[in-house]
């Protein structure tokens, strides 16, 4: 399934209804069963009875042949915010920063090949993509994702680019895996990113990694702003001083939480 390593323990029904789950996005919040079946590489049949167990248990719903996701959906997202003590933490640090800067700062994780964001505050919309808590961007066209992906050794990071699939979302966009992984290079040596354009055109963004108590990157901070009002030099200059000091405090608050 994916390219996922099926062990003696791997219990591929589970994997498949999450599949089902999956299926749905931004792009396709209704489907159809062939389509469902198509997206999560399912027989028809077995879309149908992974549906119908959904349909159920509340996490979809059908009307004519046409079946969503219910709000229930989001007790699954909740549970890993309400046992994950970083998205609580972090949040009233973004909330100052932005307060502070009056632009949009956010904190990610990476899943993987992407990032996938757990705190977010923006005081005006700059992306024609509306953010939010859950959303999920490829981890090699964002400063958040790189520095993420600085964490890692050339080998991983290679490991991931290979599973990525490295779209040219504007003209700007790195492509190319050796590209990118000097980019990476460069993040790791100066301890912070700066990506301009290259998820959106006109959209800048600047991020810091964020440790825990035994300094391993676990998070990246960031804020993304319309490059048009603040160059990549105005950004670096009057925005990342502070953006490294929210990670820094961050950082504190983990170690106060975790010490050791």
């Amino acid at each position: 399934m994916g390219g996922v390593r099926e062990s003696a323990d791997f219990v591929q029904s589970l994997a498949r209804g999450l599949g089902v789950i999956r299926a749905f996005d931004r792009d396709h919040p209704s489907l159809r069963l062939s389509d469902v079946a198509r997206r999560a590489d399912l027989t028809r049949a077995a879309a149908r009875r992974f549906l119908l167990t959904l349909e159920e248990l509340g996490y979809v719903r059908s009307d004519d042949g046409v079946f969503s996701l219910t709000p229930r959906v989001l007790e699954l997202g909740f549970s890993y915010l309400s046992a994950a003590r970083l998205p609580a933490l972090v949040q009233p640090h973004l909330v100052d920063l932005a307060e502070r800067i009056d632009e949009s700062a956010s904190a990610a994780v990476r899943d993987d090949t992407d990032i996938v964001y757990v705190g977010r505050v923006a005081p005006r919309r700059i992306m024609s993509v509306g953010i939010t808590v859950g959303t999920r961007f490829p981890a090699a066209s964002t400063s958040m994702g790189r520095v993420l992906l600085a964490a890692l050794d050339d080998d991983a990071v290679r490991a991931i680019l290979e599973r990525s699939t490295l779209e040219a979302h504007t003209a700007a966009t790195l492509t190319d895996p050796d590209d990118l992984l000097r980019a990476v290079a460069l993040v790791r040596a100066q301890g912070w990113a700066l990506v301009d354009g290259e998820l959106e055109t006109g959209l800048l963004s600047v991020a810091a990694p964020v440790h825990d108590a035994r300094g391993r990157v676990i998070a990246a901070v960031n804020v993304a702003l319309p490059s048009a009002r603040i160059g990549a030099d105005r950004a670096r200059s009057d925005i990342l001083p502070a953006l490294v000091e929210t990670a820094r405090r961050i950082d504190e608050d983990l170690r106060l939480q975790h010490p050791g």
